[in-house]
């Protein structure tokens, strides 16, 4: 059998353009990097608009041209409005915009002569040695892609079954505002001066561009996401009531839900082919949080590949412990035992926030986690943990969403 490719990557998102590039940059000794073929999707419904992806980082990063800004501060607002602003050096909390950093990375792409196929994907299976992709044209004509591996980063049609799923769901509004309003010196993880649900939390996110510009969000964990009006009244006012923003202008919106689930992700479908991205458990349940995940995964997956080794043997994105830990908070937060705002509120005033976000990126060390662990809940937390063995798996009705 002829092969296009030695790799197919299906999907031009965060995960699949970032495994591509990683897959066939040139090799330091010179070597030839792997034949890559990306297949994305056509332009219509399974392209995703524009959306924005943060992410904390140390020092200098690949991605830095691409930013659209980024901090070296952290505020948390309590829910008695108590203001918990913290440095973040050595890191920094980057904001990175889907639209450039795709542009940016098919120019990589181009640079290195990949092949860059459009096709609506209907299965990506094993076969003789090998893998293939099959799919159609945007004129509907059947497309096959052959290669030795596949790495697949198209959403799950269906969640793991799991003890606790909770949704991140939340829509952003890019304001400008008449009058300065905003620092620029410092984002806004999560203001909590808004009205909770029954479970989980509600909080603020602002990120400030200039003193006029910002992405002025209104999220929730919690079982069900809301209608468009609701978002809209709620954003409304945070910006009005809470940031007393005064006269401001929408310019943009955004909107999207991402399941919080303690349920295991496959990391393949096959001996050949891989899942990626969210879709492979990248993102951290407890958090949301996966841009950072997506970049180690493609490094380790890349090395792997172009070592001749098995993907397979590739370390999990999120360890056991770090997953375990994310299980005991999600089933904290949607039984109620844990009040989600002062929960956060009290890590975040108590511990580092560099070490905080070390911990939330599943860096920190046992010895860390423990000390960590003693400034949350004991026993809410502890009652968590010791019925989670009882607890039955079920497959949620939720679908997968981004951030």
């Amino acid at each position: 059998m002829s092969w296009d490719a030695d790799v197919t990557v299906v999907g031009a998102g965060a995960a699949g353009l970032s495994l591509a590039v990683s897959l066939a940059q040139p090799l330091p000794g010179g070597g030839p990097a792997p034949r890559v073929v990306v297949v994305e999707a056509p332009p219509g419904p399974l392209r995703p608009p524009a959306r924005t992806w943060c992410y904390w980082e140390a020092g200098a990063g690949p991605y830095d041209a691409m930013l659209s800004a980024s901090w070296d501060r952290l505020r948390l607002y309590a829910p008695d409005g108590a203001v918990v602003d913290r440095p973040l050096a050595p890191m920094r909390y980057k904001m990175l915009r889907s639209d450039r950093f795709e542009a940016a990375m098919a120019g990589r792409l181009g640079a290195y002569g990949v092949d860059v196929r459009r096709m609506t994907v209907e299965s990506a299976h094993d076969t003789d040695g090998g893998a293939v992709v099959r799919g159609r044209d945007a004129s509907g004509a059947p497309c096959v892609v052959r290669s030795g591996l596949v790495f697949d980063s198209r959403p799950p049609r269906r969640l793991p079954a799991a003890r606790t799923t909770l949704l991140q769901h939340f829509r952003g509004w890019f304001v400008r505002t008449a009058r300065p309003a905003f620092d620029p010196g410092a984002a806004t993880l999560m203001d909590f001066r808004l009205p909770q649900p029954h479970r989980g939390l509600a909080f603020g996110y602002v990120l400030p561009l200039s003193r006029h510009d910002a992405l002025v969000e209104y999220t929730e964990f919690s079982r069900a996401a809301l209608s468009g009006a609701a978002y809209d009244r709620a954003l409304h006012r945070y910006c009005t009531s809470v940031l007393g923003l005064g006269d401001y202008a929408v310019r943009e919106s955004e909107q999207g839900v991402i399941p919080m689930s303690d349920g295991a992700y496959p990391r393949r479908h096959g001996r050949r082919v891989y899942v990626i991205g969210a879709a492979g458990g990248a993102t951290r349940p407890a958090t949301g949080y996966t841009f950072s995940a997506i970049q180690r995964q493609s490094r380790h997956l890349a090395e792997a590949v172009r070592a001749g080794r098995s993907p397979a043997r590739t370390p999990a994105v999120h360890g056991r412990r770090a997953r375990t830990m994310d299980a005991v908070l999600l089933r904290a937060l949607d039984t109620g035992r844990v009040d989600g705002g002062a929960f956060f509120t009290h890590l975040f005033s108590t511990v580092p926030t560099e070490r905080v976000l070390r911990f939330l990126d599943g860096a920190t060390s046992p010895r860390e986690d423990f000390g960590i662990g003693l400034r949350t809940p004991v026993l809410p937390m502890l009652r968590s943990l010791l019925e989670l063995p009882l607890l039955r798996r079920s497959v949620p009705a939720a679908g997968p969403g981004r951030r």
